[in-house]
């Protein structure tokens, strides 16, 4: 183990702390039809950021508390606002998910792998449309201009 797959599980831990909360203010604006839905992300990240405070002390960590509240990135107001909140915790948890498969490796690496494709599966049932490269995405756009070539 390195301390780099430690840094990594600790952020891991840190997202699902975030997804955590998040997932409480959504289900409080989540419409009827989704509500089973949403509990069932909310019950999915709990037990992950269980699994992954034992991680945390099997390699010897002192598990990242959790904060007492964390800044939105948008006002919630209704259903539809509350969709994009769960699509947007989604896809932070993918990206720091990508970061652990790096980091890691065996089960571990395989565990963060199928975390990462849980909330890619969920981010896409959430926004409608998938990306190329989930977990990626903000890396692409705070990368710049498109590499794609013009014709």
């Amino acid at each position: 183990m390195s301390s780099g797959e430690l840094k990594a599980v600790q952020a891991a831990l840190a997202a699902e702390h975030a997804a955590v909360y998040g997932y409480g203010v959504v289900g409080g604006k989540i419409g009827r039809a989704r509500q089973g839905e949403a509990r069932s992300a909310y019950d999915a990240h709990r037990a992950r950021r269980d699994r992954l405070v034992r991680t945390v002390l099997d390699l010897g960590g002192e598990p990242t508390a959790a904060a007492a509240g964390y800044a939105l990135p948008f006002q919630v107001t209704d259903s539809g606002s509350a969709e994009r909140l769960a699509a947007e915790l989604e896809e932070r948890v993918a990206g720091v998910y990508s970061d652990l498969v790096r980091a890691s490796e065996g089960d571990r690496r395989g565990a963060a792998a199928e975390a990462l494709r849980e909330a890619a599966v969920r981010a896409v049932r959430w926004r409608g449309e998938s990306v190329a490269f989930p977990g990626l995405a903000e890396r692409t756009a705070a990368a710049g201009p498109s590499a794609t070539p013009h014709t």
